[in-house]
């Protein structure tokens, strides 16, 4: 009988995988994200400071006792406004210091494999790696489910019918920009809550969709919340939680 790393293949030494863990059940995991979590010989993922890091947390059950792990923590994360100065410069030193460790291990002949949520490229820390490493060693990306489509399948709210055109949204962008876009949508996913939610609700409620709004938080885990936006009265959402808000387009 064929093992998983028969089937999906195992690491090779001195590169670096950027592996996508879905969006936070680990039964959702790709048979190659699994194997490669098993048999790199070093994990590695961010965090922030004070947490396990969601990434790792996922993998928990795949990962054995004395593996080596590389933990890089975020100097900042939601303290300071993205677009603030001294956030771009405080993240853009982490993310050159940490390709700079990653480089070494694979230069090093270490297999490395640095987790993301969801799908690496996606909103994903790891692009930031891949940017600057890609061109100089050996990288694999290994895609994943993403975070918004676990949450829509636990919503049960198929999310494009027919010809509906979907718009992505980070729920940062400011309030008219948040309204015109989604006025223009069929269908649409808003990431990035947080601290936005407020706004993000005012900005469905103008474009005249809240009735089909839906507020996922946390979803796939163990504890997820799924309710509608209109029944929302929380001032403030979590990192891990996002709008979706299905089309209604063509229904044989």
């Amino acid at each position: 009988m064929s093992t998983l790393e028969d089937i999906a293949g195992k690491a090779k030494a001195g590169t670096l995988y950027g592996i996508g863990v879905g969006p936070g059940d680990a039964r959702y995991m790709t048979l190659r994200a699994a194997a490669l979590v098993r048999s790199v010989d070093v994990l590695a993922y961010f965090a922030k400071t004070g947490r396990q890091g969601n990434a790792r947390r996922i993998v928990s059950p795949l990962v054995g006792s004395g593996r080596r792990e590389l933990r890089f923590e975020y100097p900042v994360t939601d303290e300071i406004p993205s677009g603030h100065p001294d956030y771009e410069a405080q993240i853009a030193a982490f993310y050159r210091q940490t390709a700079e460790v990653l480089e070494a291990e694979v230069r090093g002949h270490s297999s490395v494999g640095l987790l993301a949520e969801g799908d690496p490229f996606f909103y994903g820390s790891f692009m930031h790696m891949w940017r600057r490493l890609a061109p100089i060693v050996p990288v694999e990306v290994v895609p994943g489910v993403t975070g918004m489509s676990g949450c829509w399948t636990r919503a049960n709210a198929p999310i494009t019918w027919g010809d509906d055109i979907l718009t992505v949204l980070p729920g940062t962008l400011d309030e008219a920009s948040l309204t015109h876009r989604l006025a223009a949508s069929d269908a649409a996913v808003i990431m990035k809550i947080g601290r936005n939610l407020a706004k993000v609700r005012r900005a469905v409620h103008a474009a005249g969709l809240i009735e089909r709004a839906i507020y996922v938080e946390r979803g796939t885990m163990p504890d997820e919340r799924i309710v509608p936006l209109a029944e929302m009265d929380d001032v403030e959402g979590t990192y891990f939680a996002m709008v979706i808000i299905p089309g209604q387009g063509r229904r044989l």
